[in-house]
């Protein structure tokens, strides 16, 4: 994997020189990937799997009515935890425009599937994800790497206090139990955010998380058993947490870190932060095309179904510029960000 202490812009080959000089390396890049024919829109593709998610939906909440006060509705658990995945895909897609080209569509759809179907704030959420975006991997300006309650550098631990620094001695073993209260963070800063500048239109996200809460809690408890209705929470929201920290964790984690002071055009920040994971067509459904995070993160827009052609062209430019480009498997994806969690804690397991 690219070293974490290592992030210098690579030198062009002779060949690169001349093409360099009509424009910055992306450009050359974007210009194949339109050449390709990579970013038109793909209602077709789009129909059929947001269909199917809305009908994977539709079983669920009809299999969890007949069953009843049931402790076979833990299997219901099991399955809507992915449709939740599924349905937080559908609503990333959304954001960046990959279904629709207009805000007005992309808007709307967000705040079906992720206020009213998930329970999160589609504002907060786009706020902090382009964010994200702009700079990946960075200490001080990407929200994902925030030292919130771990750490992902050296400098960070040494910074530490309070939560992180007690959670960041042994933040790789934790990471994964941590995981299963992400659906429930992620709802908890939803209410919280509905009063900050992130959130545009907070009666209406507001409204829309309410209804979700009322109609999710009103069918627990109206058809489950008080202990079932808890143990079905607990089991849905912390499966439901884990596939979605299983499906964004590969993705950067482990890969190196930018600080204040560091400049690497556009092409480099990007496909440097970024990690992709192969698998084929059944990890492509899991993690909804994510696992062409370095696509993804050069052209946002592009529709999932693209992203697989525009890998081998991504690929092959970057060997031409020299600059490292980092793939690897599911499994050994999560190696690589749970060994990377350990070695940044290890100056707060030295100092105790």
């Amino acid at each position: 994997m690219v070293e974490s202490t290592v992030l210098v812009e690579s030198q062009p080959t002779p060949a690169r020189v001349k093409d360099r000089e009509k424009g910055s390396d992306f450009s050359e890049l974007s210009r194949r990937i339109a050449d390709a024919g990579l970013l038109r829109r793909r209602p077709l593709y789009y129909t059929l799997r947001f269909g199917a998610v809305a009908l994977a939906l539709a079983g669920g909440v009809a299999a969890f009515v007949s069953l009843g006060d049931s402790w076979s509705q833990l299997f219901v658990a099991v399955a809507l935890a992915v449709v939740f995945g599924q349905l937080g895909l559908a609503a990333h897609d959304l954001a960046h425009r990959q279904v629709f080209s207009r805000r007005r569509p992309s808007e709307a759809g967000g705040l079906l599937a992720a206020n009213l179907l998930l329970g999160m704030s589609y504002g907060w959420w786009m706020n902090k994800h382009t964010r994200h975006h702009a700079n990946p991997n960075h200490e001080e300006k990407d929200p994902d790497v925030s030292p919130d309650i771990l750490v992902w550098s050296r400098g960070q631990a040494s910074r530490a206090t309070g939560l992180p620094r007690f959670v960041g001695r042994h933040q790789a073993a934790l990471f994964f139990p941590l995981l299963t209260l992400e659906g429930l963070n992620l709802s908890f800063n939803s209410f919280k955010a509905l009063g900050s500048r992130a959130v545009k239109r907070p009666v209406l996200e507001g409204t829309l998380l309410v209804v979700h809460f009322a109609l999710y809690f009103g069918g627990l408890f109206t058809v489950l058993s008080p202990g079932k209705a808890l143990v079905f929470l607990a089991v849905h929201q912390g499966l439901f947490g884990i596939y979605l920290g299983s499906v964004f964790a590969p993705n950067h984690k482990g890969m190196p870190m930018i600080e204040e002071g560091m400049r690497l055009d556009f092409l480099r920040r990007q496909v440097l932060t970024s990690r992709n994971v192969r698998g084929g067509v059944l990890v492509d459904a899991f993690m909804g095309g994510l696992n062409y995070q370095i696509e993804h993160h050069l052209f946002p827009s592009m529709p999932t179904p693209a992203l697989g052609r525009a890998q081998a062209i991504t690929e092959a430019y970057c060997a031409e510029l020299g600059v490292p480009y980092h793939q690897t498997g599911l499994l050994a994806s999560h190696r690589e960000a749970l060994r990377h969690m350990r070695s940044v804690g290890e100056p707060l397991r030295a100092a105790r």
